[in-house]
């Protein structure tokens, strides 16, 4: 008994250091794309054949697994040399490096083998990396529209290895002016085949697809949900596990009055007719960041700076929603994500408005910051 005491103590220990190392506390910041080159004269012909312009650089989306966060670098402008990136979230007291994710090789633009521009990140409980590849460059290009490189598809990556698993062309559920936005993953019940879920905003519809199996198709949503909307914008989705043990794909239009949920196993059906709960009417436009990987829903308003997390088990009224964090002055949080070593939430800002608006000198300034809280 005396031995089993010491172990639980050892053990309880081990995590309470674990979930407090100072090391791994600190606000992790970099301005632009600050690559770790092999050469510099590979850094030099990237400059000079306009492949690497640090200043278009700008992280949007991120998921966090041990020691790393992952990043995509969506390929707004010309100049990204790498649209998947890692950093790591140790404290080194000066500004973060990044490091193409798993390898230069895998960025090549106009090569659809490669990563063109990644969209949109989801970790898996497995360990596993899902990025949805929109195959468009150049969205925010003020001297030329944008290009398709490639057909959409989404990649998967074992984060234990590195290595790819998986490839996914979605080009057979997708329309010509199909946007791919968000991506989520989850192992139903009972077996270990993924399966993945995609927003397309423009077609108001969520692509499901086996991925064991190569079999997907795409599940029209209906019309309400865009009520509001002169024109479908952004159509945000987050995949949540509550308490009665289902799963929910929760969804809204940032232009919709509205937000939604469907529990995704009759979303594997292919149908959402009558499925869909309607959770309330929205207070403002939100922005929907991310989750706990549980119930926790953590969302801001348009152009506001203040972090909200409703737990999708209560009802979606502002009595339920919790004010987390708020940004630092002319920055906007883009992604909340789980950090399980730390056991804390972590949030990803910039000032991506001065980003769109060309007025970031050097380029954006990035922050991966944690939440409030005490260890």
């Amino acid at each position: 008994m005396l031995l089993a005491y010491i172990l639980l103590v050892t053990a309880q220990l081990v995590c309470i250091r674990g979930a407090c190392d100072p090391d791994y506390l600190q606000t992790i910041e970099w301005t632009g794309g600050p690559f770790e080159w092999t050469e510099k004269s590979v850094r030099a012909l990237f400059k000079s054949s306009g492949k690497y312009i640090s200043k278009n650089i700008v992280a949007q989306r991120a998921q966090i697994y041990g020691d790393y966060c992952y990043l995509a670098l969506t390929r707004l402008r010309p100049g990204v040399p790498a649209t998947l990136a890692q950093v790591s979230l140790k404290s080194t007291g000066s500004d973060a490096i990044l490091t193409p994710f798993p390898c230069w090789l895998s960025q090549e633009e106009k090569n659809c083998k490669a990563l063109q521009s990644v969209v949109d990140l989801f970790c898996d409980t497995q360990g596993v990396l899902w990025a949805l590849d929109s195959g468009v460059v150049n969205t925010l290009h003020t001297n030329s529209t944008p290009i398709r490189y490639c057909p959409p598809k989404v990649v998967a990556f074992s984060l234990k290895t590195g290595k790819l698993l998986k490839t996914v062309d979605l080009s057979g559920l997708v329309t010509q002016t199909s946007r791919l936005q968000y991506v989520a993953c989850e192992y139903p019940r009972g077996n270990q085949r993924p399966v993945i879920y995609v927003s397309d905003a423009a077609a108001r519809s969520i692509l499901v697809y086996d991925v064991v199996a190569s079999r997907g198709y795409r599940v029209v949503l209906p019309q309400v949900v865009a009520n509001g909307c002169n024109r479908r914008d952004i159509l945000y989705m987050a995949l949540v596990r509550k308490g009665c043990g289902n799963n929910y794909i929760i969804f809204t239009y940032l232009c919709g009055k509205r937000i939604f949920s469907i529990r995704t196993d009759y979303l594997r059906t292919g149908s959402a007719n009558g499925r869909i709960v309607d959770l309330g009417l929205k207070p403002n436009k939100l922005v929907i960041l991310g989750t706990d990987t549980g119930s926790a829903v953590f969302f801001r308003y348009e152009g506001k700076q203040e972090i909200y997390r409703w737990d999708s088990n209560t009802c979606f009224k502002q009595e339920n929603f919790l004010v987390v964090y708020k940004a630092s002055a002319c920055f906007l949080p883009t992604q909340v994500m789980a950090d399980h070593n730390q056991q804390r939430m972590r949030v990803l800002q910039s000032n991506f408005p001065d980003y769109v608006q060309h007025t970031v000198g050097c380029g954006a300034v990035q922050q991966i910051h944690l939440m409030e809280g005490t260890c």
